[in-house]
């Protein structure tokens, strides 16, 4: 995996969730993201222990993550006990191309694009929501965020459907690039779609106790 790879995603990433854009640094790129559940985001793209661990002395705030595309156990020693690592994910590629979507009968499916950032929900028979997902585009990539299927509605191919509509909207802008972040058992499930591991995606959160 590139460099220029891991920041397109970052890059995508931040514009899928509306997030300001991420700002150079010299261990990689951060991105404030101002959630409760996550006030800052640190990417590493070409940092060395030593500037990962400087980075890592330096913060004070709860709730920061640090992600680098890393397996953990590289990771683990830069952090101290009060740092809880986030669920590994693996960074995913893929070459988009345009293929049938086809809504199973009993649902509906909307699309709608504003401001790079692309979104699609399912409904069901009763209007209930079924599955969704969103897609920054950067007119470089198409980054997918949040793919998430009810688990009322699964196997059902709500997930291809969610998928297929991004891609074409994707596609419609130019960009012919697709990645995400897939957790361990969403990676199986891509693969079969065609998408390649690039490398692991791994993190850890500031999460002092009282």
């Amino acid at each position: 995996m590139t460099t220029r790879t891991g920041r397109r995603w970052v890059e995508g990433w931040a514009v899928a969730r509306r997030a300001p854009r991420p700002v150079d640094m010299p261990w990689g790129l951060r991105i404030d993201v101002g959630q409760p559940t996550q006030t800052v985001r640190h990417v590493l793209l070409d940092a060395d222990a030593a500037t990962a661990r400087a980075l890592v002395g330096s913060i004070t705030e709860p709730t920061t993550c640090v992600k680098a595309f890393l397996a953990p156990d590289v990771m683990r020693p830069w952090f101290p006990a009060a740092w809880e690592p986030v669920d590994p994910c693996f960074l995913m590629a893929v070459d988009l191309r345009p293929s049938p979507v086809r809504t199973p009968d009993g649902y509906t499916a909307a699309v709608e694009t504003a401001d790079g950032v692309v979104s699609v929900r399912v409904h069901g028979a009763g209007g209930e929501p079924a599955a969704s997902g969103v897609a920054g585009l950067t007119g470089a990539a198409c980054v997918y965020d949040r793919i998430v299927t009810e688990p009322a509605h699964r196997r059902r191919g709500l997930g291809t459907v969610v998928m297929g509509l991004l891609t074409d909207a994707a596609l419609a802008t130019g960009v012919t690039e697709g990645l995400l972040a897939a957790t361990v058992p969403g990676r199986s499930l891509y693969e079969t779609l065609g998408w390649k591991v690039l490398a692991p995606l791994n993190g850890f959160v500031y999460s002092p106790r009282a």
